[in-house]
């Protein structure tokens, strides 16, 4: 074994000569720019840690393809298991939420809901089903009560429109919704 001093000189060495093409060989091979730099930095940490194993001269660089090839499978394997894996996730979840009777109604006013901006629905959904008020609201998105109050009148108006535009629930339920009344 070589002494330290040496070990991390070589290895220097070797990581200014082989970073940027190692760097080209995993963004052309990587999804984004944030896995790269995950899978370079374990590509070198591999090759510091079978340093003995290098070999030396214009060689380091193919077996640094080599780690990196190995690394980015790993890589990918990891992505494909957390895809399957949230799938099923969404799938059990789907059916165990799934409401008894699925009729016409619900299927619309689902899709009302689902028409309305993502700060609409999130506002509507921490009042609906997380039973909060608007200063924790406040508190939760980082804005005054005032700032909440004001937006979930406008996005109560909008689910609102887009029941009726929907014909759900008849004008006293869309009026009770906008005035932010249970129905």
């Amino acid at each position: 074994m070589r002494p330290p001093d040496e070990r991390r000189r070589t290895f220097e060495q070797v990581y200014e000569a082989c970073h940027d093409p190692v760097l080209g060989y995993v963004l052309r091979r990587a999804d984004n720019a944030h896995d790269a730099a995950d899978i370079l930095a374990e590509t070198f940490l591999t090759a510091w840690r079978r340093l003995e194993d290098m070999p030396r001269g214009d060689a380091a660089r193919p077996w640094l393809y080599g780690i990196a090839r190995r690394v980015l499978a790993n890589h990918y394997r990891g992505v494909r298991r957390r895809l399957v894996l949230t799938e099923r996730l969404r799938a059990e979840l789907a059916a165990s939420y799934r409401p008894v009777e699925h009729d016409d109604d619900l299927t619309a006013v689902a899709a009302a809901f689902r028409a309305l901006s993502d700060d609409d629905r999130e506002l509507l959904s921490l009042v609906g089903w997380e039973s909060l008020d608007p200063g924790q609201i406040a508190t939760a998105l980082g804005c005054s009560r005032n700032a909440v109050r004001v937006r979930l009148h406008r996005a109560r108006r909008r689910f609102a429109r887009e029941l009726e535009a929907r014909a759900v629930g008849g004008p006293t339920v869309r009026a009770r919704v906008a005035k932010g009344e249970h129905a």
